[in-house]
């Protein structure tokens, strides 16, 4: 595999979410020089950012290592979701282009069509394409950085069941975007706010050999065994 150099940072974060590095695994930069065709300089750059992420810890005689979140981490992540979305609906209120409310439409048009054909792997696609316009809408790149850091580590800690009513998510998606077009901060917060809390209860921390966990664990903080799981 060859990439381009300022590619190697997302390469390999997403080979860490998908499950090709496991959880504590090493991460040594002539394997990962030669896997992604690139020299040692961007692999030392990407493995400094990815440590930043979190998704690297670097230790002693061991060098660079896929972390090992807690499930308290896990679920912490969750939580700071909820938070930070409905601020990113209200921002996007107030400042968001005509262009992201064609797109957001767009998605909202497509994924209302595959809620009615029952096209489930689609309706994850797109929901996180909504989201991630959605955020970007908000005019804060800092907002949108972090949401999008969310996104990959929560896709890599947790699975997400099929919602049992589709059509009802793609509902509040709308509203959303209703709210959003009127300029309404206090409306586009609050359908967000109630669209993430039935969105989390859908997550299940992922465990070995791909089971799952049906509660979500709050308190615990002994690692989330990811070994073997793949996206």
């Amino acid at each position: 595999m060859r990439i381009p150099a300022h590619s190697v940072c997302t390469a390999i974060r997403d080979d860490i979410v998908s499950g090709v590095y496991e959880r504590g695994s090493r991460l040594t930069e002539e394997l990962l020089a030669r896997r992604y065709g690139v020299s040692r300089v961007p692999v030392r750059e990407a493995l400094r950012t990815l440590e930043a992420e979190g998704f690297v810890v670097t230790r002693r005689h061991a060098g660079a290592c896929v972390a090992e979140p807690t499930e308290q981490e896990a679920s912490d992540l969750l939580e700071m979701r909820m938070l930070l979305e409905p601020l990113a609906a209200a921002r996007a209120a107030q400042r968001r282009t005509e262009a992201h409310l064609k797109v957001l439409r767009g998605l909202v048009r497509l994924g209302q069509e595959r809620a009615r054909r029952g096209h489930s792997e689609d309706l994850r696609s797109l929901g996180g394409w909504f989201h991630e316009t959605l955020a970007q809408a908000s005019g804060s790149p800092a907002l949108t950085s972090t949401l999008a850091q969310l996104r990959h580590k929560i896709a890599w800690m947790y699975t997400v069941e099929v919602p049992a009513g589709p059509a009802e998510s793609w509902a509040e998606h709308g509203g959303i975007v209703d709210a959003v077009a009127r300029g309404d901060s206090e409306r586009a917060r609050s359908i967000t706010a109630l669209h993430a809390e039935r969105a989390t209860a859908a997550h299940r921390l992922r465990f070995p050999g791909g089971g799952d966990r049906a509660e979500r664990v709050r308190t615990s903080q002994h690692p989330v065994n990811m070994t073997g799981v793949r996206h």
